[in-house]
């Protein structure tokens, strides 16, 4: 009886989570190679068509530049907050948090505002001289790229903070006192032991970019299209359930295949600092 005892605490989670989350998957799927005829018809639509393979191409062009510059800022934020006192750390983690206060629709109409010609950036830039007329900001990849790095380095930041937290500091301590020098010891210790924080940062901004909808749709203006964006027009305008449910699927695809290649090369202790 004992041993059935968790078995039976865990049915009711199981029983949720495929009732909620399973079954509409499946629905997805079925809906992706059936409407409109039955086939593959909207799979090869998805691959062979010019404008689902342009929406394809920008959603995976933001997607990965949205991760290099969230992991390359959140990195710097995350060996500061690391090698802080930790009565300065609980403030800046405070501080990093402070937007998951706000919600990205409120974020994506201050970046509206920030950037528009007569916004707060452009007037910064024309009054340090950088520049001598307004940049265009918004309506275009620029700008979604700038709201939705906003957006996702906290996401960046948290993983890779976890895992220096947890590092053995006596090997630096080691590294240094062997002669190495300052940047040798990083880029000898401390740095191979944070990639798989940045790894684990990494599929996890990639992986939430993929469905970004507001603030491409308002920061890009129409002009920048994002596959959940074509998703919403496909169900809610053209009524082509068919290929929206194809692009649905082909990002749940996605996704799996980034959480699989994180769990192959990535240990769960070794987030947390373990060798």
């Amino acid at each position: 009886m004992q041993r059935s005892l968790p078995t039976v605490l865990v049915l009711p989670v199981v029983l949720l989570v495929g009732g909620l989350f399973l079954l509409p998957v499946l629905r997805i799927l079925a809906i992706s190679f059936t409407e409109p005829v039955a086939g593959i018809g909207n799979y090869v639509a998805l691959f062979t068509q010019p404008l689902y393979l342009k929406i394809m191409a920008t959603t995976a062009r933001i997607c990965i530049w949205t991760t290099v510059i969230a992991l390359t800022l959140g990195y710097a934020v995350a060996y500061v907050m690391a090698n802080v006192p930790e009565h300065v750390r609980s403030w800046m983690t405070i501080c990093l948090l402070v937007p998951f206060w706000l919600s990205v629709l409120v974020r994506a109409f201050a970046w509206v505002l920030l950037l528009s010609k007569e916004g707060a950036v452009n007037a910064t830039l024309m009054a340090l001289g950088l520049v001598d007329r307004p940049l265009a900001l918004l309506r275009n990849e620029t700008g979604v790229l700038i709201g939705m790095v906003h957006y996702m380095i906290p996401y960046a930041v948290l993983p890779m903070l976890t895992n220096m937290l947890g590092m053995d500091r006596s090997l630096m301590a080691a590294s240094r006192a062997l002669g190495a020098g300052p940047v040798q010891t990083f880029l000898r210790v401390y740095l191979p032991l944070s990639l798989p924080g940045v790894l684990a940062a990494a599929v996890l901004v990639f992986i939430f970019c993929l469905g970004f909808f507001i603030t491409p749709a308002l920061l890009g203006g129409g002009k920048t299209v994002m596959v959940a964006q074509y998703i919403e027009f496909g169900i809610s305008e053209t009524m082509n359930w068919g290929i929206s449910t194809a692009f649905a699927s082909a990002l749940l695809v996605t996704v799996v295949l980034s959480l699989i290649l994180m769990s192959r090369c990535v240990r769960v202790p070794s987030l947390f600092g373990a060798p």
